[in-house]
């Protein structure tokens, strides 16, 4: 498998453990007091727009399917189906002036030995001698509050975006994390091309106060919580196609069709986490009459609930998925035993296939185009977060050494097949890679040495879809974003960093309501079940995160659309 695919991989398995806070406004718990000073509150759509760096996309590589536009910060991922032959150098020179700085990023895996190969040709290219220290990522959430408590972080860390309230990243921006605002602001980044290349909406998200803090790696304009697969093979192999599905009752009736419990198939896993919003049901919050509204408000949630659970009731979803065993949902899809389940996006890759093709040569994965439940009302769908993995630099750096990392950074950031992305992705060709059929293939040194989770951790360039030697899976889901990016919005709150009392936290994760929820879509419970649980929710503190939402952030800094 090649880093490309063990990146793609991991990035969704992270936002996956996520969960729902990927995509849902960056929260970081503040005091109770609640009050948002400048440092780590949210930004003004005035502020915002003058500290946001001015976005300049890269020419430097030709993707084989460009990019699709939807609308503002809202494009498709563009599509290479062969690695560049002869890859472009982005940087003149090197970028470094000799610096030396320590940097952590969290890793899930072997940590590299120091001082390796790898990382001894990387502080060659650079310049400075970047001294890498990955941590175990299962215990990050614990580890960097250590470091903050002290006052000891190191130069240049990772801190991914679903921990923001773990790290108080909102305290730290301004006191502990450097000011990049300076540097990086409107025009100013120019000065760095393929850090100007990284779409606006990923640079939002590190966004804190009207400054800019983070440095975003792997961001998208088509970021979503996931999407509703199909096992198309199977499916076509019956002569039923995805553009047939044009509404709920379209796919509930597909649900009988295609279950067979005697031969032990089932039409579907779980899909409610990606199928819910084709009801109109907001990702949590909507703005009606100028009024802030929670989705567990909406009718449409209610609507979309009562179908998961009739769908559940009806016999159509396997039975492992119903006691709630999703570890073993990609099992099941592989093996033919459910052929519709719901799964984020980064599933659509080559390790996907391979795991698929070995259960069956002609496995092949789709998905369900975007469609409005009623089959009459335009399709929508919310976006997520523009970027989750995003990287800062210490506050005590000096301007000079700040500018030195940024540099690097730049050079971090080279667009997909460029000879420095080759570099930081695949390391020294004859030593860490070889070239394969054209395509960069690790050495026993660069699977134990050039980790996805450590340089391009820091910065890297906006995602792409690639699956060297499977074209079909890039054209697949290439085209499929193509298809929907029409209908993608901003929600409300949308890449906002909100610094939040820590007394509503519990309010806002809604824990009892989201377990009741779970159960109702499994069947175990009814949907008026739900609503005495969001009634609870309401008198218990859901009320009142409304109206602190309401003052404190949509009167002050509005709905981030």
């Amino acid at each position: 498998m090649s880093i490309e695919m063990n990146r793609r991989t991991f990035v969704n398995t992270a936002v996956a453990v996520a969960g729902a806070a990927a995509m849902a406004p960056l929260l970081t718990a503040c005091g109770d007091g609640g009050s948002n000073n400048n440092k780590g509150s949210a930004s003004t759509k005035t502020g915002l727009k003058a500290a946001l760096p001015t976005y300049v996309a890269s020419n430097s590589v030709k993707a084989d399917i460009p990019s699709v536009a939807g609308g503002a910060d809202i494009m498709t991922d563009p599509g290479f189906l062969t690695y560049p032959a002869n890859p472009v150098r982005t940087v003149d020179g090197v970028p470094g002036k000799g610096g030396s700085y320590t940097t952590v990023t969290p890793l899930w895996g072997t940590v590299p030995t120091p001082g390796n190969s790898f990382y001894e040709a990387m502080n060659k290219a650079l310049g400075v001698t970047m001294t890498m220290k990955p941590a175990d990522g299962n215990n990050y959430a614990t580890i960097v509050p250590t470091m903050t408590s002290a006052k000891k972080l190191p130069d240049w860390i990772q801190l991914p975006t679903w921990w923001n309230p773990n790290f108080n990243v909102g305290g730290l921006a301004g006191t502990q994390l450097a000011d990049l605002t300076p540097y990086l602001a409107g025009d100013k980044i120019k000065k760095y091309p393929n850090l100007a290349a990284i779409p606006s909406g990923a640079w939002q998200a590190g966004a804190w106060g009207n400054k800019i803090y983070g440095i975003p790696s792997f961001s998208s304009g088509f970021v979503i919580a996931g999407t509703t697969f199909y096992r198309r093979d199977i499916l076509e192999s019956k002569g039923i196609t995805a553009d047939q599905v044009k509404s709920a009752d379209d796919l509930f009736a597909l649900g009988k069709e295609l279950t067979d419990a005697k031969r032990g198939v089932w039409a579907f896993d779980d899909v409610w986490t990606y199928l819910f919003p084709f009801w109109g049901v907001p990702n949590r919050w909507t703005v009606t009459d100028g009024k802030l509204v929670h989705k567990y408000e909406t009718d449409a949630f209610l609507e979309a609930l009562d179908w998961h659970n009739r769908l559940a009731k009806a016999g159509y979803m396997h039975p492992d998925a119903l006691a709630g065993k999703d570890a073993d949902g990609t099992t099941r899809f592989y093996g033919g035993k459910t052929l519709i389940a719901g799964g984020g996006t980064g599933l659509w890759n080559l390790a996907d296939y391979q795991s698929g093709a070995a259960a069956n040569k002609a496995y092949r994965r789709g998905s369900f185009n975007i469609f409005a439940a009623d089959g009459k009302s335009t399709p929508s769908l919310f976006l997520g977060t523009s970027a989750s993995i995003m990287s800062y630099l210490n506050a005590k750096l000096t301007k000079d050494q700040i500018e030195e990392c940024l540099a690097v950074a730049n050079y971090l950031a080279a667009p997909y097949g460029s000879a420095e992305y080759t570099m930081v992705n695949y390391g020294v060709e004859g030593t860490h890679y070889t070239m394969v059929n054209g395509v960069p293939t690790a050495t026993d040194d660069g699977k134990k040495f050039v980790q996805a989770q450590t340089f391009p951790f820091l910065a890297s360039p906006p995602a792409v879809i690639s699956n060297p030697g499977q074209n079909q899976i890039t054209q697949d889901y290439a085209a499929w974003q193509a298809a929907n990016v029409k209908y993608l919005y901003k929600p409300v709150f949308w890449n906002m960093n909100i610094s939040m009392p820590t007394s509503l936290a519990t309010a806002d994760a809604a824990q009892a309501v989201e377990d009741t929820l779970k159960d109702c879509y499994h069947g175990k419970a009814k949907v008026s079940d739900v609503q005495a649980a969001i009634s609870s929710w309401k008198s218990g503190g859901g009320t009142r995160l409304k109206q602190w939402l309401t003052d404190n952030i949509l009167a002050k800094y509005g709905t981030g659309q």
